[in-house]
């Protein structure tokens, strides 16, 4: 299951950080690291705090966005200490680790973690099946981007060797990427009916709302015939109507 698991940082400003998180990745058996827009990779610093991790780190890749992080990704938790002003659902890193280990076969996950100052923006949270937050002193919750990293990973390997019951799958859950292409064919579908936002955050709620769900492929692909058969029928009702 860890084989399968990703960790993804947004936007790092320390390559300190980045070294530091490598190692906590190795001590359980992570490797798969992805920096989106680091700010100073690669950097010494980042291979001095790896400390025997040099091989993740060096295998780490960079990518431009978010969306290329998790691409092929069937689950995205991202890590937040803020309040949010919308609805989400927020788990702990053990809930969040019996849920990845839930996910069938060869389904992969990734665990979010924003930058060290500002962490993870709303458009990242997009992204994102559930949130997650570590239990803290509420009088001093701070914690550093390593000590986030080696936690989640902790629970991921005490779940790996815990038994629980499988979810069945009919299908493979549906990458983040087939997702994407989803909710572009929803916006578009929205616009041509005319509906309604009347609160500004429409679409971001409807992301949402189908990340809780865990989409297979084949419910993406009944979601978009039937996006698809309501733009047909509105074609076809358009020259009738004098459109």
């Amino acid at each position: 299951m860890t084989d399968l698991v990703r960790i993804v940082l947004v936007e790092p400003s320390h390559p300190g950080n980045v070294g530091s998180v490598a190692r906590a990745m190795k001590t359980m058996g992570l490797a798969d690291l992805v920096l989106v827009r680091p700010r100073s990779f690669p950097h010494p610093d980042a291979v001095a705090l790896a400390a025997g991790a040099g091989d993740v780190l060096a295998a780490a890749r960079v990518v431009d966005s978010v969306a290329d992080a998790v691409a092929d990704c069937a689950f995205v938790a991202g890590t937040t200490a803020r309040p949010r002003n919308l609805t989400w659902e927020f788990a702990t890193p053990r809930e969040t680790a019996a849920r990845i280990d839930a996910l069938p076969g060869e389904a992969r996950a990734a665990l979010m973690f924003g930058s060290e100052r500002f962490g993870l923006a709303n458009e990242d949270l997009e992204h994102c099946a559930q949130l997650v937050r570590i239990p803290a002193n509420p009088a001093y919750s701070s914690l550093n981007l390593a000590m986030s990293v080696q936690l989640l990973t902790y629970e991921l390997l005490v779940a790996r060797e815990r038994p629980v019951t499988k979810q069945q799958w009919e299908a493979p859950p549906a990458a983040a990427a087939e997702l994407e292409h989803f909710y572009a064919h929803l916006a578009r579908v929205l616009e041509e009916i005319e509906f309604e936002d009347r609160t500004g955050y429409l679409m971001e709620r409807l992301r949402r709302l189908f990340n809780r769900t865990g989409l297979d492929r084949n419910e993406v692909n009944l979601l978009r015939g039937i996006l698809s058969a309501v733009s047909g029928k509105r074609r076809r009702a358009a020259p009738e109507r004098g459109e």
